[in-house]
């Protein structure tokens, strides 16, 4: 059974704003991020709509986890929320609904960085990471990934995959298994 991430969102409670974002790896040079925030499950649906470049992510601040589903690798990326650098649920929900009236985001790059070194071996068990997450990643190669503060070879190299959050958030995965 083929479960999409977006039936675990659909609730009376959901709002879903719709972002266009300035993204220099698109060819034409722009993609649409859409943000859905789910107040009564803490449950946000972030949508980077970028041709082979997509990804979708979650951040389930009930279970302090997030996934990125990277769609050219087919592949999903878990971690652990940081909650000094990811804002906070009413923050995100507050910042999607000041860019949905502006209809865009501040220009420039993201403030906050996150750098996570992706563990080679798959996961096996997804539960310990919630319903939403599990779904999300059931099916396809699952790596977990730990934050990291110091440089690597991988930082350096610029071989990373990175995922820019609205204006506000840059995360950075970087290991073999992501760079194919």
């Amino acid at each position: 059974m083929t479960y999409n991430s977006s039936q675990f969102f659909l609730a009376p409670t959901l709002a879903d704003y719709n972002i266009n974002v300035n993204d220099d790896n698109n060819v034409a040079g722009s993609g649409q991020q859409s943000v859905s925030v789910n107040n009564e499950h803490n449950v946000a649906n972030i949508d980077n709509n970028d041709g082979w470049n997509s990804w979708n992510a979650i951040w389930d601040y009930k279970t302090d986890f997030a996934a990125v589903r990277l769609f050219q690798k087919k592949s999903c990326i878990v971690h652990k929320m940081n909650k000094d650098a990811m804002p906070s649920i009413e923050v995100l929900n507050a910042l999607a609904k000041q860019n949905k009236l502006q209809g865009k985001g501040p220009e420039g790059t993201p403030t906050k960085g996150l750098k996570y070194s992706v563990n080679p071996n798959q996961v096996n068990d997804l539960k310990k990471f919630g319903q939403n997450i599990a779904s999300m990643c059931r099916g396809i190669p699952t790596y977990l990934a730990e934050e990291t503060q110091e440089a690597s070879l991988f930082f350096e190299s610029g071989k990373c995959f990175k995922a820019d959050i609205l204006w506000i958030l840059n995360i950075s995965f970087c290991a073999g298994e992501v760079e194919n």
